[in-house]
């Protein structure tokens, strides 16, 4: 089936000049930061300048110094005036050229921050992932903060066990119990990351604080058992996934060629390519995508490749079924539907496309605020191809649903058209699909606009 996706996703892969406008998908313009009024550009913003020379007093060198002195505060409190109108001035699509930009730079990040957990863990976690960037810090390390970020977690932990486990299923009680302990007291765990931090010792700390968000996201993960919020009443007899779930594809060569593992071993005829599916941010998108996974919709399925997307089509070719376009702002507490995020504005999404292996859904051939029912396509995202602060022009215009993980991400690039899906199986969260009272498709959704010319 042919999908819009082939254009709107590419006509965000040509490079763009910061000094020029470039026009995204559907007409809009993006300005560059640099086309803002700035005193690098020689405009002054409005801001009167400060005079370059005074009258010279010949018999009073007393004088010239203090005219010197007060010429340099002048241009000081002139600097910091244009400094700050500047900041006022930027417009708010600046956010695709800060550099300062906070969206997840690997699917494990931005999973993690998506798990819906109790504000105590989530304090817990920004303390550890401030150490993981103090950690990327070249030049002396700040230990003192390090410890202090530990310190806090590990205060955290301590005094609210109650409450940290409190939100865990009964069921699943023992199993927090053992994560509990080992967050604070395991070879990861927090006293571990103290050691490491007294001793200064870089890389044995790098890998325990891996080790440790490891821990926590999976103990945020039991505080998780399903979805935050309600569904709207229009999408309850839609297939919805209430939390996790992981899909695994077998790819082969098309021409019968092989995959070279990027980290070595041997050659492999059939790749495995393993995502985790999210369905706390996009429970309609993901629960749609495992029940077509679980129907075996897209086994033998012939992949596309263009520069920056893999696009994939089910062999279901649903018609009369309509999947809205659904994308968490970050931030909030449940999706939107039909709207995109304008991220000019700042909205940014929980589940960003911005992140290579991404997975997500196309756009429906009628309207970009529908997904298409069936047909996906991985990201190849390339901060080359992005605005500065390495977001991708078409951010938050699609369903993102997850993203593929180190077990196959290296595969992605490999991928030529003409590639085959040989299998693709849902390995983990069966229990977390809930599927309509009939088992016939749901019901499409209100019929779509017409495209805009």
């Amino acid at each position: 089936m042919a999908s819009r996706v082939a254009t709107v996703v590419l006509a965000g892969a040509l490079p763009v000049s910061p000094r020029t406008p470039a026009a995204a998908p559907g007409g809009s313009q993006f300005v560059a930061w640099t086309n803002c009024p700035s005193r690098h550009r020689g405009i002054r913003c409005g801001v009167p300048r400060a005079s370059r020379s005074r009258p010279h007093h010949p018999s009073s060198s007393l004088c010239t110094a203090e005219d010197g002195l007060l010429e340099l505060l002048k241009s000081a409190v002139a600097a910091l005036a244009i400094i700050a109108q500047i900041s006022v001035a930027l417009p708010a699509n600046a956010i695709l050229y800060s550099p300062d930009t906070n969206v997840p730079r690997t699917g494990e990040l931005a999973l993690r921050r998506a798990i819906p957990a109790n504000p105590k863990m989530k304090t817990v976690q920004e303390s550890l992932e401030d150490i993981s960037y103090l950690l990327r810090i070249p030049q002396r390390k700040p230990y003192g903060s390090m410890e202090g970020d530990v310190k806090k977690a590990m205060k955290i932990v301590m005094e609210n066990k109650e409450t940290i486990l409190e939100s865990v299923p009964v069921e699943l009680k023992e199993k927090g119990s053992e994560l509990y302990t080992s967050l604070l007291e395991g070879k990861g765990g927090l006293q571990t990351l103290l050691k490491y931090i007294n001793d200064k010792d870089n890389d044995r700390l790098s890998v325990a604080l891996a080790s440790s968000l490891d821990t926590l996201a999976e103990l945020e993960l039991l505080q998780a058992p399903g979805l935050s919020f309600l569904l709207p009443k229009q999408y309850l007899d839609y297939p919805r996934l209430t939390g996790r779930g992981v899909v695994e594809f077998a790819v082969e060569k098309g021409d019968g060629s092989t995959f070279f593992p990027t980290a070595g071993g041997e050659p492999k005829s059939v790749a495995t390519i393993q995502v985790v599916v999210d369905g706390y941010s996009a429970p309609l998108t993901a629960g749609n995508f495992v029940k077509l996974v679980l129907d075996g919709a897209y086994d033998g399925a012939t992949l596309k490749s263009a520069s920056q997307a893999i696009i994939a089509d089910s062999k279901a070719g649903k018609k009369g079924y309509t999947l809205p376009l659904e994308v968490m702002p970050a931030g909030q507490f449940e999706p939107l539907y039909r709207s995109p995020l304008n991220i000019q504005d700042g909205e940014l999404p929980v589940l960003p496309m911005s992140v290579y292996g991404s997975i997500a859904m196309a756009h429906s051939e009628d309207s970009d605020e529908y997904s298409s029912p069936d047909q996906f396509f991985f990201y190849l995202y390339d901060k080359r191809n992005s605005g500065l602060g390495g977001i991708s022009f078409d951010e938050g215009q699609f369903s993102v649903f997850g993203y593929a993980t180190a077990e196959g991400r290296d595969v992605l690039s490999q991928i030529k058209t003409g590639d085959k899906i040989r299998s693709a199986k849902l390995v983990q969260g069966r229990e977390r699909l809930v599927l309509p009272a009939a088992t016939a498709p749901a019901p499409a959704d209100p019929a779509p606009a017409p495209a805009k010319s």
